[in-house]
């Protein structure tokens, strides 16, 4: 399990190795999903050396590592966009020209929610949303985590999650609901493969 590789890594380093083997990827559209694609390597290499460099602290009782990682990645992206936004600010001061914008690369997500129609109208109102809606709605429609999952990977009670996303949803509803981009629940699940009573408490 990635438990027992973790564990084994603390005195033997090349265990960490299979880590990255199976979960970069998952890891990759993650940040591809949040951010354009000049960024996504650099960040993702940040994300298994800071996953390394904490292995110590992770807590073997949960036999997969991806919501761990998705948790690093998350923390990252926060970073990345500070940093981001003042960089911007100061090209901004600067240039007094060609404003530039820093926008979250959500097409993956819209993609899944919208079928890939109408993609700048879903990257527009999910830009409009609080991050921890948004982040909230990546994992659960895009990634399929649970809800004790995305609990995990964004350290917050199952109780916020499900508040989240719904509260997310009824943003979504409201921004969406001028566009005629709305598309509910069942589409929602339908990303997932299961029904929305499944993921009731």
């Amino acid at each position: 399990t990635d438990a027992e590789l973790i564990t084994a890594s603390r005195t033997e380093p090349q265990q960490f190795a299979p880590i990255f083997d199976r979960h970069a990827s998952a890891v990759h559209r993650y940040l591809a999903s949040r951010v354009g694609p000049p960024s996504v390597d650099d960040l993702l290499s940040e994300v298994f050396v800071t996953a390394f460099r904490g292995r110590e602290a992770y807590d073997a009782s949960y036999s997969d590592a991806r919501p761990w990682l998705l948790g690093i990645a998350t923390n990252i992206l926060r970073h990345h966009r500070r940093a981001e936004s003042r960089r911007l600010t100061m090209v901004d001061r600067v240039r007094r020209s060609g404003q530039e914008q820093h926008q979250l690369a959500t097409d993956d997500v819209a993609g899944h929610v919208i079928g890939r129609q109408q993609v700048e109208v879903m990257r527009t109102a999910l830009a409009r949303l609080d991050q921890k809606f948004v982040d909230v709605l990546v994992l659960f429609a895009a990634f399929g985590l649970s809800y004790e999952e995305i609990a995990r990977t964004l350290d917050i009670r199952i109780g916020t999650v499900r508040s989240r996303l719904s509260r997310g949803r009824i943003r979504l509803r409201e921004l969406l609901a001028g566009s005629g981009q709305y598309v509910g629940e069942e589409k929602l699940e339908r990303v997932r493969g299961t029904k929305p009573e499944e993921h009731q408490p």
